[in-house]
């Protein structure tokens, strides 16, 4: 049996042999159900079962948390609990020792739109506190610059790394955000999930580019080799390296020729048919833009049919694998001479930088779904569009999946105790393709006294329908905020030797420079912080 078998069949136990309920009703004279709004069906009939004698159950639970609809909970249970238990008091806990007054009035507010919910006001002792801050992006990247740049402005007035959250509804949301983490200096972990370079799925599409820039990478040919599954074996692999060792050539090589070799004649069609599509592809290189290699890579060799047969357990992978497509295409934009060689080097840094951050002050990245039952000082909220927050599908599916989505919305605002930042962009590459949504009906529901905007200031929704979101840009930034599009750096205006000044690490020296691209890449000891490595176009460094 699994878990949910032992609950189910104890349920029919309980239900067809009165003995044997009466002895475990008068056994559990008190019954105690916690986080009672993630409940499902099964469970509330074991617990109703095992109260039955006695009467004696208490739950606790908030329906606006609910939020595990898609494991099965039902809202209903906490929803309707006088009904199914009439003598039950009803004590509501509507004090929290969490959050400042503006935080929770901008809670409130959301969570007031569910018409399926029991009601209740939160309220704090805690003081005002400062207001919501709403900026609206021009764009992810520009989005993920401004998030780095309070990070390290709370920073430097005192707060530390680990007392900050970053929350998204995706998983592939995190790709932009790492970048300009990684480029900036912060140090961060993803909680309940990997790096976005650490997933599998992006580690085998990066190994298939670098194959197909350089065929002699036997590291990486033994990883793609056989993703998807093409039937050749460890052992045959085994013998082919051997034979390459023996004859000086690369793994590619032998592979090439495997005909030509007893040992291998049994998988020789494979082996070859393999070489020969690495050998399109890279032919393909010299024509193809990167994203159009990238494109005819996933066709040719069946990754992507092979996560479309996986179904929805391996959607997130698809997914995750179509937004590595935005970083390549953010890549192409932002580069006068792109290159694969180049881009590849520029990932492998970017990877090498994230390896190097491993102090416990992180910032926190996670899903908002992850983030429950968690607090933070400063929570920033990022991707608050239409399409986004709440998300197409759910759009699409009716109000009881808008009210969930507006739950978790609610659950998100209120991690955070100290301060809260909402953001969305006027435009966004996700998956590889770039949209225009509108605000977050959730963020239009927070009331306007409340929040502190800035950014670039969007039209509403019905305007933006009606004139199908052109024109109206209008810049009002704040001048600390005049930084977040990052000014690409020049390897001429640093050198070994500098003394440079950082506004949240301090005073340091430059050890390295690499130029990179149209940017370059700093390694600099600073004397508090130790050594870290920047990018010169993130790092707002002041020479001294």
């Amino acid at each position: 049996m699994d878990f949910d078998d032992m609950i189910c069949n104890t349920v029919t136990l309980l239900e067809h042999h009165a003995d044997v309920l009466e002895y475990y009703t008068e056994k559990f004279r008190y019954i105690m159900v916690d986080e009672y709004q993630d409940t499902n069906i099964a469970q509330f009939n074991l617990v109703r079962l095992l109260a039955s004698g006695r009467q004696n159950l208490c739950v606790v639970g908030d329906d606006d948390q609910s939020i595990y609809r898609f494991r099965g909970a039902t809202i209903e249970n906490i929803l309707h609990f006088e009904e199914y238990f009439p003598q039950a008091a009803v004590i509501r806990l509507e004090q929290n020792y969490r959050s400042t007054s503006n935080i929770l009035n901008a809670a409130n507010a959301v969570i007031a739109h569910n018409r399926g919910r029991k009601g209740k006001t939160l309220w704090t002792e805690c003081g005002d506190g400062a207001k919501v801050q709403v900026y609206t992006a021009q764009d992810e990247r520009d989005e993920a610059r401004y998030v780095a740049d309070e990070i390290l402005h709370n920073v430097e007035n005192g707060a530390s790394f680990s007392s900050q959250a970053v929350l998204y509804r995706m998983n592939a949301q995190s790709n932009a955000l790492e970048s300009v983490f990684a480029r900036s200096g912060i140090p961060y972990k993803v909680i309940g999930g990997l790096r976005f370079y650490d997933r599998k799925e992006i580690k085998d599409v990066i190994a298939y580019l670098q194959l197909i820039n350089n065929k002699h990478d036997d590291l990486r040919l033994r990883r793609i080799i056989n993703e998807p599954k093409r039937g050749i074996g460890e052992t045959t692999l085994s013998h082919a390296a051997q034979i390459a060792e023996e004859r000086g050539v690369s793994l590619f090589e032998v592979l090439s020729e495997a005909d030509q070799y007893a040992a291998l004649t049994r998988s020789a069609g494979k082996l070859k048919d393999f070489c020969r599509m690495i050998d399109e592809l890279s032919v393909m290189a010299e024509d193809l833009s990167i994203s159009g290699l990238f494109t005819e890579l996933l066709d040719k060799t069946g990754y992507r049919e092979f996560l479309i047969a996986g179904g929805e357990e391996e959607q997130d992978r698809l997914d995750n694998v179509e937004e590595f497509l935005s970083t390549i295409m953010q890549y192409e934009a932002e580069t006068p001479e792109p290159g694969l060689s180049d881009f590849l080097e520029q990932i492998a840094l970017v990877s090498d930088i994230d390896a190097l951050e491993t102090e416990r002050d992180n910032v926190v990245l996670m899903t908002v779904h992850a983030a429950k039952g968690l607090e933070f000082e400063h929570v920033f909220l990022v991707g608050m569009e239409e399409g986004v927050f709440p998300g197409n599908q759910s759009i699409y599916a009716g109000e009881a999946e808008i009210e969930e989505e507006r739950r978790l919305a609610y659950v998100a605002i209120t991690r955070a105790k100290k301060t809260l930042t909402v953001t969305n962009a006027y435009t966004r590459m996700i998956f590889g393709m770039t949209g225009r949504n509108a605000p977050s009906r959730f963020l239009e529901e927070i009331p306007g006294d409340l929040c502190e905007r800035s950014g670039m200031m969007v039209r509403s929704f019905l305007r933006e329908r009606r004139d199908g979101f052109e024109g109206n840009a209008d810049f009002t930034r704040r001048a600390s905020n005049s930084v977040h599009t990052a000014q690409k750096g020049n390897a001429g205006n640093f050198a070994p030797g500098q003394r440079v000044s950082h506004p949240t690490f301090g005073v340091g020296m430059i050890l390295q420079v690499q130029p990179m691209g149209s940017d370059c890449l700093l390694e600099i000891a600073f004397d508090t912080v130790g050594t870290k490595k920047l990018m010169a176009g993130y790092a707002k460094l002041t020479v001294l």
